[in-house]
């Protein structure tokens, strides 16, 4: 054995756990005995979160942020005092989440999703990369119909409402209720369907 492995089988190491501005720092002291009394401290900052962080940084209300974590969405773990501390990562969980929903998919859907990305790691770019091409027929159809939406509005939509003079002629008698339910033109038929129908 070497005189480094002696000085190292032969160190006693002291950690000592403290918690500063509600952060958990970790004081390692090494004292190597086989060539005299020498202490090496190294500062390690936990790179762990509080609610408070989260939420500020995400924007979103703790309170949300205790919704995801009952759906199962993120996950926390709790400090010796009970506080939930949150691995950075749970950032980018949360704004996938927010985005998610506010392109309107339900948190069944984001659940399932997320479902695919590793437990007992960060997920790597390639973990995104491969959940949001599962997720690309879903977006692009929402754009599509939020493209429509914006430039047909002020036309008929094929509602129903016949509010419109354009109704009379594009769903006369409201003929785009044999479709199916709501704003049919939006969704992809064509007017020239109830025309047909129609005449």
């Amino acid at each position: 054995m070497t005189a480094a492995q002696e000085a190292i089988s032969s160190a006693s190491v002291c950690v000592v756990a403290l918690v500063v501005d509600m952060e958990a720092t970790i004081r390692v002291q090494v004292h190597l005995k086989s060539s005299g009394s020498h202490d090496f401290v190294f500062v390690v900052t936990d790179d762990l979160l509080s609610i408070g962080e989260v939420a500020s940084r995400s924007g979103i209300a703790t309170s949300a942020l205790r919704f995801y974590e009952s759906q199962g969405l993120v996950q926390a773990i709790r400090n010796e005092g009970g506080q939930r501390r949150y691995e950075r990562d749970v950032l980018r969980r949360v704004a996938f989440i927010r985005v998610a929903q506010r392109v309107g998919l339900t948190l069944e859907e984001v659940r399932s999703a997320l479902a695919t990305l590793p437990d007992e790691r960060t997920p790597t770019a390639k973990d995104w990369a491969r959940l949001s091409r599962t997720w690309r027929p879903r977006l692009d159809e929402q754009i599509a119909v939020l493209t429509s939406l914006r430039d047909q509005l002020s036309s008929c939509i094929g509602c129903g409402c016949l509010s419109l003079r354009a109704c009379a002629l594009y769903n006369p008698d409201d003929g785009a209720a044999a479709l199916g339910t709501g704003p049919r033109y939006l969704l992809g038929d064509s007017s020239a369907d109830v025309l047909e129908r129609h005449d």
